[in-house]
């Protein structure tokens, strides 16, 4: 297991307007923005308030993507027993804090606190910014299952060949799945210039994905396996990855591998980048009640989608950060034993497995990310805990 560490901060992948053709099922279909010129990708990280609040419940409407169908079938959320009244003003107090947007919060299955405020409600969607992540990685759990990957030891050239004579010649699927590849990158939300904020902005070489036409401009700084780096990039090709194996679209293979299985009960949008292929680090926008289905499905094993013990694996810590904190396959890991999904601004499903709970956020925070932030984040978290113990 991986022990050297590299800390840098967040979640996100930015978005950019795709124009080329796919294939088509029943259940998906691609979304044009309505406001093609009112986003640029290199501004999301610099909207204001009032953008941000407008635009995260409806992303659809500025950026390109592929919109699939809720599930046929609806997991229902029925209601458990309410938390007591103090410890809803205790999260309350939180919500407020960091400006978030609802909460659902799950025990067994059933809901024992929902919020919303900022104006969303519970027929709306957010997005998901690296959230979305964790959808991925699910996805590479299934394509292990479906047999379209062989091994997590396998190569990524094995299945993106385009990388052949990059800084990922000799990086596993694992490696890149951990964020270890030793690859050099720049995750800073806060420079306009650095690797994050420009990557999905780069002109694809014709015919060739965006991720793999960035990913061309990197160097290695240390050998794979020895440094751990976030890099919403690396998820990028962890999708492209999953789409060469499965020949389907991360959207479509989302679709019976994640939407149905797990019973959303809204339309899920997924952003493209532009050359057409589904942006793996981010943007996948649900009702905040979907948030806690995803939860849900991956707390009680994501079958049948997934290999039996997959989460096991997933969301323990492969890199370890010290003081129970670690990443695993593209989800991070708390103490306890604890995991979940997180993206910037606030957007989160954490999954508590000794209390059988999953609490989903949303939120529009002042900045990407922030201590105070994380601290009221981890003090809800705390509290909810605590209020649910046996």
């Amino acid at each position: 297991m991986m022990k050297r560490l590299f800390v840098s901060l967040g979640a996100l992948a930015l978005a950019s307007c795709a124009t080329m053709p796919m294939a088509q099922g029943p259940a998906t279909q691609m979304s044009q923005p309505k406001f093609p010129d009112a986003a640029d990708s290199r501004e999301v990280l610099f909207w204001n308030d009032e953008t941000r609040s407008a635009r995260f419940r409806a992303m659809e409407d500025y950026f390109a993507g592929i919109e699939v169908a809720h599930a046929d079938e609806v997991r229902e959320l029925p209601k458990g027993e309410p938390l007591g009244a103090a410890t809803r003003s205790k999260v309350d107090g939180y919500l407020e804090a960091m400006n978030a947007a609802g909460i659902m919060v799950l025990q067994d299955g059933k809901v024992r606190y929902e919020a919303y405020r900022l104006g969303f409600g519970p027929e709306g969607r957010w997005t998901s910014f690296s959230v979305a992540k964790s959808f991925t990685s699910t996805l590479l759990g299934a394509a292990v299952k479906d047999g379209a990957i062989a091994s997590l030891d396998d190569p990524v050239t094995k299945y993106v060949p385009a990388l052949s004579g990059t800084a990922y010649d000799g990086v596993t699927v694992k490696q890149v799945a951990t964020m270890t590849s030793g690859v050099a990158w720049n995750e800073d939300y806060t420079d306009p210039d650095s690797d994050v904020a420009k990557f999905l902005n780069i002109a694809p070489v014709p015919g060739e994905s965006q991720v793999v036409t960035y990913a061309r401009t990197l160097k290695r700084e240390s050998p794979a396996g020895e440094k751990w780096v976030y890099k919403t990039l690396e998820t990028g090709l962890l999708g492209l990855l999953v789409e060469n194996a499965t020949g389907e679209k991360l959207a479509e293979y989302a679709k019976h591998k994640i939407v149905d299985p797990a019973g959303f009960a809204g339309d899920m949008f997924w952003m493209t980048d532009l050359s057409g292929g589904n942006i793996g680090g981010c943007c996948v926008s649900l009702s905040l009640s979907d948030y806690a289905r995803m939860g849900q499905f991956v707390l009680e094993g994501g079958q049948p989608s997934v290999p039996q013990g997959w989460f096991d694996e997933a969301g323990s810590a492969q890199v370890e950060f010290g003081g129970g904190y670690g990443y695993g396959y593209q989800w991070w890991t708390f103490p306890g034993g604890n995991y979940g999904a997180q993206g910037i601004f606030g957007q989160y499903i954490t999954i508590v497995p000794d209390r059988n709970l999953v609490v989903a956020v949303v939120s529009n925070y002042p900045t990407a990310t922030g201590e105070g932030l994380t601290k009221a984040r981890r003090e809800l978290w705390q509290t909810l805990i605590d209020a649910t113990k046996d």
